[in-house]
């Protein structure tokens, strides 16, 4: 099917002149962050890429079931969504991520404050609660190095307090391929302390053979004033899911057909299953005009993974000799129980200097992982595929990280500075408790330990103009993941180095007259030992250190709002990110100008929304095109092509009373067109396509009361 990104960039183009002739109302268009300066900060005077997905957006006339729903609208972010529940969203940050198999990486994830990226840096955006989500905050840029163990940025979710009288929610949704969602909760406040409930149950066949999936979440959350200076939360969520697992496509498969899957999936009966409680508690008090923050979480997860044994074992079966070298394998079924959890620490100070405010920040971060991990074959003879068979790895796998960071941020009437240094330790250590003949002892360690600073500078040219310019040293350790399989003979690697990384970034923020906001970013990023696949076969992905990477690129998004109460938001995100100097692979040589597979050079979204405030009614029409995206390093295989879609919803919100209901309807993709929604990073069974539903439906009802 032919793709015509021009055509949508030309009907955009065109309907935002037309509306900007219409005279427009006054608008505030900040938002208060906290990600970065770590305070209540305004997002136009932080001089950061930073960008606020609220609750109206993040619900949307969605299902919240993906980040992704929320995540299409903000510049720099790509957050693809695999239509393989058993691998996560594919999420990157100027690149940052691409490469991850599954999961996200490179990223910092938060929610509540609580990381759901544990200390090697590899997280799931998929606990997030979407359902009761307040707001996402999404930074990129130098001022995320000053999170630590990554290099992309940071996505930080908020969920809303329980406040005021009493109230009990129920929603529903239901659309194409089979997929339901139903949730219910409750809200409010009782002697003082504010209380959320939430569960919610997701199912769906899959758009793909072999990707069905379910879903159960459950959150608590309660908050407490004892006086005015001081706040205590605590926070429970519980996460389990039953997904299969379609794998990626061939070219051929792919064109033939989208919907399909290789006969490795059926073959094993690729599947998941997650089960996942986590728990933490907050305090924060004032003292005058400084504050202290502490916290504390714990969590356990287990996982159960059923992958394809890769081509070259296939053949190796029982009756294989013990001291054969091909028996060295960890098994086609992985198997682990993760205990992790937490502790942290801030002092924050405000004072007065030279005219203007100083802000200071110290903080402690310690965290910790341990996985009781095994791997079994994924046969028990020639015939019996897909089960759990012989024993072929038992191991115990640590992962702790001690980070100390300080931060400053003077602000005078038209210059401010920020500064920031954190120094960051990770540790591992693995137990290796199955060694045997052919399979010998992995048992090790290995630590990573490295400063970061950041500086930036902002200067007001005017109260509606800002610029700004910043400046920061980055690392990436590899994750245990990447370690598992990338040492001699598919062994656990001990010299893999952390990619280090240099982040340069200039900006603009404008509010255009009293309706509009432009943010523009401009930003280098040289990155040294950049960690690439090495291979990838049957689920098992290996890496390697490459040379030098260099990532240019540039963000804008412009929000405004027009009489008659439209709205516009447009997002646009240009990255040439190549390959500075050549490196050798198992597949050969990649020369220096190549581009970073996984990741598009143009990206855009765009939207118009109408609101008729008297009837409740809202519609908006949405429309996404992403360039062609190479799939592995020597960019000579097909890349998945450019394409652009569009989609359109509608839904009402209406009130009687203490009963508000709202109810949705919209269409995805609404010309059908076939495309590839995501890619596996240098499959080597040639498996690097992952389609996206072709048009699709969704409606959604829910009913909120408050007593």
């Amino acid at each position: 099917m032919r793709h015509r990104p021009q055509r949508l960039v030309l009907m955009l183009a065109s309907i935002f002149p037309c509306l900007a002739l219409a005279e427009t109302e006054p608008l505030t268009l900040d938002s208060v962050v906290v990600t970065g300066s770590r305070i209540e900060h305004s997002s136009f005077d932080l001089p950061a890429a930073v960008d606020v997905v609220g609750a109206e957006r993040i619900g949307a006339d969605q299902a919240k079931v993906n980040a992704s729903e929320a995540l299409s609208s903000v510049p720099g972010i790509s957050v693809q969504n695999r239509q393989n529940y058993a691998q996560d969203l594919q999420i990157s940050s100027r690149g940052f991520g691409a490469r991850s198999a599954f999961g996200v990486r490179g990223i910092r994830l938060l929610s509540d404050g609580i990381p759901a990226s544990m200390p090697d840096g590899q997280g799931q955006a998929a606990t997030f609660n979407l359902d009761r989500a307040d707001r996402i905050e999404v930074m990129r840029g130098p001022m995320s190095s000053v999170y630590g163990n990554h290099a992309g940025g940071v996505i930080q979710m908020f969920t809303a307090d329980g406040k005021g009288r009493p109230s009990v929610e129920g929603g529903f949704t239901a659309g194409s391929y089979g997929s339901w969602k139903g949730n219910v909760a409750a809200q409010g406040e009782a002697g003082g302390v504010g209380y959320v409930l939430d569960a919610s149950r997701f199912i769906t066949d899959g758009y793909r053979d072999h990707s069905s999936a379910e879903r159960n979440q459950e959150m608590a959350k309660l908050t407490w004033r004892p006086d005015e200076d001081s706040r205590l939360m605590f926070i429970a969520n519980g996460f389990s899911q039953k997904a299969e697992d379609p794998l990626g496509l061939t070219w051929n498969k792919y064109q033939s057909d989208p919907r399909g899957v290789e006969s490795a999936a059926l073959l094993y009966n690729t599947r998941k299953t997650i089960d996942q409680t986590q728990g933490g508690l907050s305090y924060e008090r004032r003292f005058g005009t400084s504050t202290i923050q502490l916290a504390a979480y714990a969590g356990q997860r287990s996982v159960t993974q059923f992958q394809s044994i890769p081509r070259s074992l296939q053949l190796i079966l029982p009756s294989t000799p013990a001291n054969d070298p091909k028996r060295k394998h960890s098994g086609g079924v992985i198997d682990f129980d993760r205990d992790y959890s937490g502790l942290s620490g801030r002092w924050i100070g405000r004072y007065d200097l030279a005219g203007g405010k100083l802000t200071t920040t110290v903080g402690l971060e310690y965290e910790q992982s341990t996985d009781e991990r095994r791997g079994y074959e994924n046969y028990t003879s020639a015939t019996n595929l897909g089960v759990q068979g012989a024993l072929r790895r038992k191991e115990t796998d640590s992962v702790t990280s001690f980070d100390q960071y300080a931060q400053a941020e003077w602000q005078g009437e038209r210059w401010a500075f920020t500064g920031g240094v954190r120094h960051s330790r990770i540790d591992f250590k693995v137990d290796d408790h199955y060694v045997a003949t052919g399979n010998g002892d992995d048992s090790g360690n290995v630590s990573y330990e490295k400063t970061t600073p950041m500086l930036a500078a902002l200067y007001k040219l005017t109260p509606a103009v800002n610029l700004y310019a910043s400046a920061a040293r980055g690392f990436e350790t590899p994750t245990l993941n990447e370690l598992f399989y990338s040492g001699a003979n598919g062994s656990f690697s001990y010299s893999l180095k952390p990619a280090l990384s240099t982040h340069l970034e200039t900006g603009f923020k404008a509010y255009v007259g009293n309706d509009s906001r432009l943010d523009l970013a401009l930003f280098q990023v040289r990155t040294t030992d950049e960690l690439v696949v090495a291979a990838s076969s049957g689920g098992r992905t290996s890496y390697q250190n490459a040379g030098q990477t260099m990532r240019r690129g540039l963000e804008l998004a412009l929000d405004s709002r027009w009489a008659g109460n439209f709205s516009s938001r447009v997002a646009y995100t240009y990255l040439d990110a190549r390959y500075d100097e050549d490196f050798t692979s198992s597949s050969g040589t990649v020369p220096a100008g190549n581009r970073l597979p996984g990741v598009a050079a143009n990206t855009l979204f765009g939207e118009v929304a109408w609101k008729h405030p008297a009837s409740g009614f809202h519609t908006a029409v949405e429309g996404i095109m992403r360039s062609k995206m190479y799939v592995e390093d020597s960019n000579s295989q097909p890349a998945a092509p450019s394409y652009a879609i569009a989609n359109l919803r509608a839904g009402f919100d209406l009130r009687y009373g203490a009963l508000t209901l709202r109810s949705f309807a919209r269409i995805d993709n609404i010309f059908d067109r076939q495309y590839v929604g995501s890619v596996v990073v240098g499959d080597s069974n040639g498996r690097y396509y992952e389609s996206a539903p072709g048009r699709n439906w969704l409606l959604g009802l829910s009913a909120r009361y408050a007593f």
